[in-house]
């Protein structure tokens, strides 16, 4: 049995969270509010509602819809029953909301979508982290993310069990089958970037052959990722490396080959559905 790593999972700054928040506010709201709201509900009238998990899963983007009802209303009062990360049953209460009722019914959907979807993610997240359970293999999220919403999406990762690969093209370098076309092979392209870049970067390559493999084993890179390599080849891949570089795996990754995959011993496994194709979990607020 592996140690049991946790991921960092403290959520986005605000400074970060606020701005996707409001711009989802803005586009619901168009040019002039809230017109079925402001007609039916009085200004006055106040309401006490939760926050509630129609299905199972594992709960993330309570932020986010904290965030939005405090950004139509400061006077509408969060207060969660659950926390990001928490894995519930269906019908679990995840917040109670109190205050304005033209603020609870004006945010209800924006903070509806962002608790659904990320929520969604990190229930994805978790059913391959629990399927590699005692294995040393972390599963780690890529840049295959909606636009505007990769750091809640990888915050969603991290709160599914998963690790964060890298969040953007700034702050790694991964130099993947295109980048090795461009430069005539896999020896120019890591001699290029490796005499560019700065000490704090790593070097990941992809490769797709056992070939390749060895020919970047003996160029010292910090990180191998095989490309749809089968689970045989994978292992055969971890015996040649013997440590020398740590190994992702990549592609044909599902639940239900994502055990065999770990099994080979390779240290890190991405995925990409688990953001770009996680299905919603539905929640819903209650008067």
């Amino acid at each position: 049995m592996s140690e049991i790593a946790l991921p960092f999972t403290h959520p986005p700054h605000a400074l970060i969270v606020e701005p996707v928040i409001r711009h989802a506010l803005e586009e619901d709201l168009g040019r002039a509010g809230d017109l079925t709201t402001d007609l039916i509900v009085p200004a006055t009238q106040t309401s006490r509602v939760t926050l509630v998990a129609r299905k199972a899963g594992t709960i993330s983007g309570l932020v986010a819809a904290r965030c939005a009802f405090r950004l139509v209303d400061p006077d509408l009062r969060f207060v969660p029953e659950a926390a990001d990360g928490a894995q519930v049953g269906a019908g679990v209460k995840l917040a109670v909301i109190e205050g304005p009722t033209r603020g609870v019914l004006t945010a209800e959907r924006v903070a509806l979508n962002f608790v659904g979807h990320l929520s969604g993610v990190a229930t994805a997240t978790r059913a391959l982290v629990d399927a590699v359970a005692g294995t040393r293999a972390r599963i780690v999220c890529t840049r295959k993310t909606t636009p505007g919403l990769r750091a809640l999406e990888k915050y969603a990762v991290r709160c599914g069990g998963g690790f964060n690969h890298r969040f953007g093209l700034d702050d790694a370098i991964l130099i993947k089958d295109n980048h090795i076309a461009a430069a005539g092979g896999i020896a120019p392209a890591v001699e290029r970037a490796r005499a560019g870049s700065a000490h704090m970067l790593k070097i990941e390559v992809e490769v797709d052959t056992l070939e390749q493999l060895e020919e970047a084993l003996g160029l010292r890179v910090d990180t191998i990722l095989l490309d749809n390599m089968a689970p045989p080849d994978l292992a055969h891949a971890v015996a040649l490396a013997r440590g020398r570089a740590v190994l992702e795996a990549s592609g044909n990754v599902t639940i239900a080959t994502v055990r065999a995959i770990a099994e080979t011993g390779v240290d890190y496994i991405s995925s990409g559905a688990i953001t770009h194709s996680a299905p919603n979990l539905d929640v819903a607020l209650d008067f």
